[in-house]
C-alpha cells in the first residue's frame, strides 16, 4: 500500500499569469504522478487554494485534477489550511467534498475527533489550520488518550508550525510542539510552514512536511527551486516526487559601491535564461544614482526567460542610506530633510510655508467609515487651498 502527502499547494497564489499557471500546472501534474505512482490515496495537508473562494476557471481546472484520481479509484483527504478558510466560514473545499472529489477528515464532535476509514483499512483524522494559530486550543481540548488508543495503521493529518521542525529564519514565528499532537499514529503529515523535512519521534511516529507543491515566494524559488510531494508506503519509506516545470535560474548581484553603468554591465552579461524562471536579487548601496534609473525592462526583456522576478529590497541609493541611518521623530526628520533640500528648488512661493504645510495634508489619513472617493477630494480641497486654487477654475 502506498499513499501521497502533498501540501500548500496555494493554486492560482501568484500575482503574475504565467506563474499562476505554474502553480495550476504543478498540481495537476502532481495529480498525474499519483495515477502513474499507483497510489491507494492522497492526502492534502491544507492550503489547496491560497484563497477560500479562488476564481471559477482555477476552480475548474483543479476539479478536473481531482477527478482523474476518482477515475482510478484514488481516494483523496484533506483538511482545510489557513488560507482556505474565511471569516464567514465559506470554502470551495465544501463544494468538492459535495461533489465527492475529496473528503474533509477533520470531524471534530464533542471535543472527540472521529476516524475516516480508507478502503485499504486506513484510519485518518486531522485538525485544521486557522489564520492567527487559533487551531492551537482545539489541540487543548480533544481527547487525546482515546485517538493514541486506537489500533491499526492510523495518520494524523495537521497544518501548523512545530517548534521543533522550523528552521531558523522561522525562529520568531509563534509554533507549537509535537507534543501537542496526540501519540502512537504511524504518519503525521504536516503542512503550513513550506519547509520540506521528515523525522522519526519517539511515542509518536514519522513526522513529515512534503514543503510546497509550487514554491510561493521569491525566497522559496531561491532555496527549493521548485515544487515537490512525498510517496510513502506502509513500512514509511518515503519517495520525493519532484515536480519541475520550468528551470530555475537565480542571479545574484552585489552593487555595493556600483556605479548603475557597473550594475547594467552585470546584468547584461546574464546568459542561459532563455524559457527559465529567471529570479535577480540585487544588494547593497550604489556609489551613485538611484535603483529607479536601472534599465531593467529594457535589459532584461531581450533575455527571452519564461518569466523574470527580481528582488531589490536591499539595493539602496547614497542619498536614501544617509536618511535611513537617522534617528528621532519622525516628523522632525521630514522637516530637516526638508530644509537640505529646498535650496535645489527655484520657485516664487515661500517654499518652507508651502513645503511644512503639504507634509501635514499628505500625511492626513482616512477617517473612519470614509469612503475613498471622499478622502480623495477631502486631499485634493486641502492642497487647492494650500496653493490658492481654488478660485482658479
Amino acid at each position: 500500500m502506498k499513499f501521497a502527502h502533498m501540501s500548500d499547494c496555494h493554486v492560482g497564489g501568484w500575482r503574475d499569469e504565467k506563474l499562476k499557471e505554474l502553480s495550476i500546472k504543478s498540481f495537476e501534474q502532481a495529480i498525474e504522478e499519483c495515477v502513474k505512482e499507483n497510489v491507494a490515496f492522497v492526502l492534502i495537508s491544507g492550503d489547496l487554494f491560497n484563497t477560500s473562494l479562488p476564481t471559477i476557471d482555477i476552480i475548474k481546472r483543479t476539479a478536473q485534477a481531482l477527478d482523474k484520481l476518482r477515475d482510478n479509484d484514488i481516494s483523496c483527504y484533506i483538511i482545510p489550511g489557513s488560507h482556505d478558510f474565511s471569516p464567514s466560514g465559506k470554502t470551495m473545499l465544501d463544494v468538492l467534498e459535495k461533489a465527492g472529489l475529496m473528503e474533509n477528515v477533520m470531524k471534530l464532535k464533542n471535543d472527540e475527533l472521529e476516524f475516516t476509514l480508507d478502503k485499504t483499512n486506513t484510519k485518518i483524522t486531522g485538525i485544521y489550520g486557522l489564520r492567527l494559530g487559533l487551531d492551537r486550543n482545539i489541540y487543548k481540548i480533544i481527547n487525546k488518550d482515546k485517538l493514541a488508543q486506537e489500533k491499526g495503521f492510523k495518520i494524523f493529518m495537521f497544518h501548523a508550525t512545530l517548534d521543533e521542525f522550523k528552521p531558523l529564519d522561522q525562529e520568531h514565528v509563534q509554533g507549537q510542539s509535537y507534543t501537542d499532537l496526540p501519540k502512537n499514529f504511524n504518519y503525521y503529515a504536516g503542512g503550513h510552514t513550506h519547509i520540506v523535512s521528515h523525522e522519526f519521534k519517539e511515542d509518536y511516529g514519522l513526522i513529515a512536511y512534503p514543503g510546497p507543491l509550487f514554491p510561493n515566494s521569491f525566497k522559496e524559488l531561491e532555496e527549493l527551486q521548485n515544487g515537490q510531494f512525498y510517496v510513502v508506503d506502509d513500512k514509511l519509506n518515503v519517495k520525493k516526487i519532484p515536480i519541475k516545470l520550468k528551470e530555475t535560474k537565480s542571479v545574484f548581484i552585489n552593487a555595493q559601491d556600483k556605479s548603475i553603468e557597473q550594475v547594467e554591465s552585470e546584468l547584461e552579461s546574464i546568459k542561459d535564461a532563455r524559457d527559465k524562471l529567471l529570479l535577480i536579487r540585487i544588494e547593497g548601496t550604489l556609489k551613485s544614482g538611484k535603483p529607479g534609473e536601472i534599465r531593467f525592462k529594457e535589459i532584461l526583456d531581450k533575455l527571452d526567460a519564461y518569466s523574470i522576478l527580481r528582488n531589490t529590497a536591499k539595493l539602496k541609493s547614497v542619498e536614501f542610506s544617509e536618511y535611513e541611518t537617522r534617528k528621532g521623530d519622525v516628523n522632525e526628520i521630514e522637516l530637516d530633510v526638508l530644509k537640505e533640500n529646498l535650496s535645489n528648488i527655484k520657485a516664487v512661493f515661500d517654499q518652507e510655508k508651502i513645503a511644512k504645510q503639504l507634509l501635514y495634508s499628505l500625511n492626513l489619513e482616512k477617517d473612519e467609515g470614509e469612503r475613498n472617493f471622499d478622502f480623495e477630494f477631502r486631499l485634493i480641497k486641502d492642497i487647492d487651498k494650500i496653493f490658492n486654487l481654488e478660485n482658479d477654475n
